[in-house]
């Protein structure tokens, strides 16, 4: 799921990056370049899992098709069509390679044909579930913010914090408007809070590592003390809820959701937001971005993480749970 998510990343996302630029500055070959990067998302999530995998050449570059297929066919879930398609083309292409005289043909057929098949079986249904699934986690954002913002933001955030990947979930459901505000917090709970919380331990380079990067640097320190991961997570429940109640943060980014689960790594989750803006704007949803917009976005995303998480650090010390090292990265 983590090369799925760099896929989507190298494609999808910057894709969408690039275009807003173009549309914001008038300039139409920005517009342009993002959206052939935007229809490539299929291709390279499929040949980013396919690397993962260790594929072999021929497997490799016969995903590409493999990942086109899913990707349409499977509609709104398609990055999880071409997770799974993407998966069972590249181990049955990896069975087969070098295994004939013939390889050349053989490989790239039994790939790109195993693959297509399976996504014209099974793409559609898998993609009307996942995104049915994240469909209700919208609605339900919509009709409970309060406590649905706790939990998709709590949920999102230990993701981003976990060895998988919280951009792929967020994409695979189509995690957009609260729901998608909600996740941005969560994530961004998570990763400010281990930068500022362990900042007397990894200076201004974990601050950087955590808070531009990922939390995941934490993990080998949570599973010695899984203790050092309350902080963030009880600030993930605070601001997940004041993202959907209060400042009414929605997640529109034309990409689909994947910036939903990426927080301030790279301030993707942020540029998504905005982009989001840009895109409602335009469409006519929203009638201009407000003084509240931003204000709702800094405090969100940086400013209360890191007073929340600091403030739940100094209680958790306190009480002896968490000292001095137990937090500190090999960076």
């Amino acid at each position: 799921m983590s090369a799925m998510a760099q896929g989507l990343f190298a494609s999808l996302l910057v894709g969408t990056i690039i275009s807003t630029l173009g549309t914001q500055f008038n300039l139409p070959v920005l517009v342009e370049v993002g959206n052939f990067a935007k229809s490539m998302s299929g291709p390279a999530m499929a040949v980013a899992i396919g690397y993962a995998l260790k594929a072999p050449p021929l497997v490799l570059f016969s995903l590409t098709a493999v990942g086109t297929a899913a990707n349409s066919l499977g509609g709104g879930g398609g990055p999880l069509a071409v997770l799974i398609m993407a998966i069972v083309a590249a181990q049955l292409g990896k069975l087969v390679s070098k295994k004939t005289p013939v390889d050349i043909l053989v490989t790239p057929l039994v790939t790109l044909g195993s693959g297509t098949a399976l996504a014209y079986l099974i793409a559609p249904a898998v993609g009307s579930v996942a995104t049915a699934f994240g469909q209700l986690i919208k609605d339900a954002t919509v009709l409970q913010p309060f406590w649905m913002g706790i939990i998709v933001s709590v949920l999102v955030g230990i993701a981003l914090t976990l060895p998988i990947s919280s951009a792929a979930l967020c994409a695979a459901f189509g995690l957009t408007g609260l729901a998608g505000g909600a996740a941005v917090a969560g994530c961004c709970a998570q990763m400010v809070g281990f930068a500022v919380i362990s900042f007397r331990e990894n200076r201004w380079g974990g601050l950087v590592a955590q808070g531009l990067g990922t939390s995941m640097l934490q993990v080998p320190n949570i599973v010695k003390n899984p203790r050092i991961w309350i902080a963030p997570t009880l600030a993930s429940a605070v601001t997940g809820p004041l993202a959907t109640c209060l400042f009414r943060l929605e997640m529109n980014d034309p990409s689909g959701g994947v910036a939903s689960g990426m927080g301030t790594c790279g301030l993707v989750g942020q540029i998504g937001v905005y982009s989001g803006w840009v895109n409602d704007v335009s469409t006519g949803i929203k009638a201009g971005i407000t003084g509240m917009d931003w204000l709702g976005l800094i405090l969100i995303s940086i400013v209360l993480p890191a007073i929340l998480a600091l403030a739940f650090d100094l209680l958790i010390r306190k009480i002896g749970w968490v000292k001095d090292g137990d937090m500190k990265l090999d960076i």
